[in-house]
């Protein structure tokens, strides 16, 4: 991997989500060597990833290049690739390009789509879990939008401009409400001979209410707000298959559609090595302590999505959001600080700072401790905390001044076909 030798003790981060990027940024000030492994050359900041789905950002402006993270210091280093194990015995990471040891190894993997052991919706439905998968779910619309402009057939061009998402949590929500608005703003102006009301978003989930991990309250008012923009919500409805362009479900509900975006759960991305009984086998997280060691390996961390921290305010582990990936990465920069002195580490302590959602212009939710906040202040709200965690000032800037073009104008100006979307035919197999 020709990673240069260390006089100092050398951390291995593997993954540049926030949890990564966060340690990573800070680690460098302490007397260690970091390296920083991620299979991508950029972090992607995924609140933000519908957006380029729905044609409002291009990619470039939520992701931000890994070697940029750190500048002016030899105590940093970062390598572009796919990690394939590790022995913790040894202190070998092994990965795509070469093995190289650690004296500390943080994982910070994140997580990977659930599909839950369906293998049809696996290989038919769109994933939205990377950039690439968010270019391929916009490509793909528009696609089907150019195509249904070349027939005049009523049903087959709502076959081809119907949208099904299946799962109501926040990416699900906040797609539903995007494509909505696309529909509204875009859709009579690029492509007037089609009739907009046979682009159907239909938003799918097997609970009883959207946003299911946020208050009664906030859950209410966003299935109004997306109701009110046109989107058809079906709850207590579980998706079974997708077969011959059509979604199943458990009830009598079936929907013909060429666009089906899968957005119903996710799975921690566990590095192989470890041994099972550091891994809760149903979320595949690592179990780890209150100071984010890995449960039986006193030099290997885990934080954010990937780590299941069992706390009596949290006895099935934290959110898998941002907020306890970034705060658990700066406790742990701390902690190393202590390690490196002999001192004892301390327990981490997770701060909820709320959750939020957006449905569209003017309309958002959001839980801060007790209260719910709903409409325009919310969005706001949403607004300003998602410029402020988007990483470099430039991507703050761009995405910026594109929400403001796009609020003034109701244009969606990154509707661009870079590279056309081919689908799975998986019955060729």
């Amino acid at each position: 991997m020709n990673i240069p030798p260390s006089k100092v003790p050398r951390v291995i981060v593997v993954g540049g989500g926030f949890g990564g990027v966060t340690l990573s940024r800070k680690l460098v000030q302490q007397h260690v060597q970091v390296v920083l492994i991620d299979r991508h050359n950029y972090h992607n900041f995924q609140p933000l990833m519908y957006q380029v789905a729905t044609c409002a950002l291009e990619p470039d402006s939520i992701a931000f290049p890994l070697r940029g993270l750190v500048k002016d210091t030899t105590n940093f280093i970062f390598r572009l690739a796919e990690v394939v194990a590790v022995d913790p015995l040894l202190k070998v990471l092994k990965t795509s390009i070469g093995e190289v040891t650690f004296d500390y190894l943080v994982i910070a993997t994140g997580t990977a789509t659930n599909f839950f052991g369906n293998q049809v919706l696996e290989e038919t439905a769109l994933p939205m879990k990377s950039v690439p998968q968010a270019l391929d779910i916009r490509s793909y619309m528009l696609q089907n939008l150019e195509k249904a402009t070349l027939t005049s057939d009523a049903e087959e061009q709502k076959k081809l401009m119907r949208i099904v998402i299946s799962g109501a949590g926040p990416t699900g929500v906040e797609l539903a409400g995007a494509f909505a608005e696309f529909k509204k703003g875009v859709l009579p102006h690029d492509y007037p001979e089609l009739l907009p009301e046979h682009m159907e978003i239909h938003l799918l989930d097997g609970s009883s209410r959207v946003l299911a991990s946020m208050s009664e309250k906030a859950s209410q008012k966003a299935e109004k707000y997306l109701k009110e923009l046109g989107v058809n919500v079906h709850l207590n409805v579980m998706v079974k298959s997708y077969k011959e362009e059509t979604v199943l479900t458990n009830t009598d509900l079936k929907i013909e559609a060429l666009t089906f975006i899968w957005s119903a759960g996710v799975i921690g991305n566990p590095v192989p090595g470890i041994r099972e009984e550091s891994i809760d086998q149903k979320s595949q997280r690592f179990l780890v302590d209150r100071m984010n060691r890995v449960n039986g390996c006193e030099t290997i961390f885990a934080i954010g999505d990937v780590a299941l921290m069992k706390t009596p305010e949290f006895p099935q582990g934290h959110p898998q959001v941002a907020q306890p990936a970034i705060q658990q990465g700066k406790l742990l920069v701390k902690n190393f600080k202590r390690l490196l002195l002999d001192q004892p580490l301390k327990e981490f302590s997770y701060l909820d700072k709320g959750s939020m959602a957006t449905i569209g212009r003017n309309k958002a939710v959001a839980d801060i401790k007790s209260v719910t906040l709903g409409g325009f202040l919310a969005w706001m709200a949403w607004l300003g905390v998602h410029l402020y965690f988007l990483v470099g000032v430039r991507n703050r800037l761009v995405v910026f001044l594109n929400w403001m073009y796009s609020y003034f104008n109701f244009d969606r100006a990154a509707r661009l076909i870079m590279r056309p979307y081919q689908k799975k035919d998986i019955s060729d197999e």
